[in-house]
């Protein structure tokens, strides 16, 4: 028998039952997502304003 092949023979047990997660675990998880949401739409939001004076910037440059 092969090394390689040798751990895909013996069963797996970890897959039979279901993760179970807290209800605070839970609650962690949602602040987290929450302000990683917020930082990622603060920084949409300060792209796009950079981007805009940007552009006001050319046009008058070039007015």
């Amino acid at each position: 028998m092969s090394m390689l092949m040798q751990s895909f023979e013996r069963p797996y047990h970890g897959a039979d039952r279901p993760a179970r997660v807290s209800e605070a675990r839970k609650a962690q998880l949602k602040r987290v997502a929450l302000g990683a949401l917020t930082v990622l739409t603060m920084g949409s939001v300060l792209t796009a304003l950079i981007a805009l004076r940007t552009a006001i910037y050319v046009w008058h440059l070039h007015a």
